[in-house]
């Protein structure tokens, strides 16, 4: 565990404690030095690591700091390098600012809790959060605990200072013990890379502009492509990392049914675009938080509010980004290869095989809404056009102003 804890660190712990029980080993090993990361997640790999049915050693190689504190509490033995540190478990933002109080009582509480499991002293182990707590010749008030190595074997913390793995092994009794390491994958390391937030917004970016592109020109294809495959690669890592739950997918391909009926079938903009995007933006924001139907109780608003700023930013992004780039994306010669250019004109020699009706100056009737384009029909008859006003409801009567080869343009009628 040589990461900061997150979801990576979370599915690595997973499987490797899944595996040892498999194996049915005498003992697992976790090698750590981190310094810390996201509360939800330590809490996860702390609850594992205590109801492991087999005995959980950690080594301390340098730092367990913070939620590495935290874990290495868990374990049934805590053994430390040379100059390793242990502590300085107080939850702090991204930035490194001291969160609120309510965020260390609960840190607290974990930290006490967990001690208590394994027989420790849980007064140390809340001083590793409360700077209040002063532990005379360790901790002075006012400061945040971090032991050294020979400090947490002197008050019990740790079974002893090693140097090495090997080290370990010998001094539970299992020198000849075969020693299987756990070996992160591609899959792993590849699954750790999409999850990451940088990669989640650039997902989130192409899967708008992905759809943005998609309406303003519905017979292209490859812009729905893109979106679908950014947002398969979107919420599979984060399905199978445990956070994206099923009802959070549906709710992202409802609001995109909802988007689509607005753009396409009901007229104007409404309760169903607005809901549309409240549930795109709901499901991708919830798919990046630890929740149970909207519970966080383990996951910090900070963490929430980081993720709906991800998901709004990138979407903004993405919108302004295909609006200025659109007209000059649409003219590049990469775009170009993926579209028909070629024109055949009448200069040229080029005719139709029929000639059309005459429908000038007749009238008809909408038969669809005219986004411009839709049906009208006339004299029985149903015809493709566009509608010149910009846009006619359904069932309007409709006048044809011009025709052009196939196409056939029309107004509505003054009423």
């Amino acid at each position: 565990m040589n990461e900061e804890i997150g979801p990576s660190a979370w599915r690595l712990t997973k499987k490797a404690l899944t595996k040892a029980k498999e194996q049915q080993v005498a003992a697992i090993i976790i090698r750590m030095n981190t310094f810390g990361g996201m509360v939800d997640y330590a809490d996860s790999i702390r609850s594992a690591v205590l109801n492991a049915q087999l005995k959980t050693i950690v080594f301390v190689d340098h730092n367990a700091a913070s939620a590495g504190a935290l874990i290495a509490l868990a374990a049934d033995k805590i053994y430390m390098s040379k100059g390793a540190s242990i502590g300085a478990a107080s939850v702090v933002n991204p930035q490194g600012e001291i969160m609120p109080e309510k965020y260390q009582s609960y840190m607290r509480g974990l930290m006490r809790a967990t001690a208590e499991a394994k027989g420790r002293d849980p007064k140390i182990a809340e001083a590793f959060v409360d700077p209040d707590v002063e532990i005379p010749g360790l901790v002075a008030k006012g400061k945040v605990l971090t032991l050294t190595t020979a400090e947490a074997v002197r008050v019990g913390l740790s079974a002893g200072e090693k140097n090495d793995v090997a080290g370990v092994l010998a001094a539970e009794g299992l020198s000849g013990a075969e020693l299987t390491e756990h070996q992160v994958t591609f899959i792993d390391r590849l699954i750790s890379f999409l999850v990451s937030p940088a990669v989640s917004g650039v997902l989130i970016l192409l899967i708008i502009g992905g759809i943005y592109f998609e309406m303003q020109s519905p017979g292209i294809g490859f812009a729905l492509l893109v979106a679908v495959v950014a947002a398969l690669l979107f919420f599979a890592p984060l399905y199978l990392e445990g956070l994206a739950a099923h009802w959070e997918i549906g709710l992202f391909v409802i609001g995109i049914i909802l988007l689509l009926l607005e753009v396409f079938v009901i007229p104007g903009f409404g309760v169903a675009g607005i809901g549309g995007i409240v549930c795109i933006i709901a499901g991708l924001v919830l798919s990046l938080v630890t929740n149970d139907w909207f519970d966080f109780t383990v996951t910090a608003s900070e963490q929430i509010s980081s993720a709906l700023l991800l998901v709004m930013g990138s979407m903004i992004l993405a919108i302004a980004g295909c609006v200025v780039l659109g007209k000059s994306l649409l003219g590049t010669s990469a775009f170009q290869r993926l579209v028909l250019q070629d024109e055949q004109r009448s200069q040229l020699g080029y005719v139709s095989g029929r000639q059309k009706e005459v429908l000038v100056g007749k009238n008809g009737i909408a038969k669809t809404d005219m986004r411009p384009s839709g049906k009208i029909e006339i004299d029985g008859k149903w015809y493709d056009a566009v509608a010149l006003d910009g846009y006619i409801e359904r069932g309007s009567s409709v006048t044809v102003e011009k025709q052009e080869n196939y196409n056939v343009f029309v107004r509505r009628q003054n009423t």
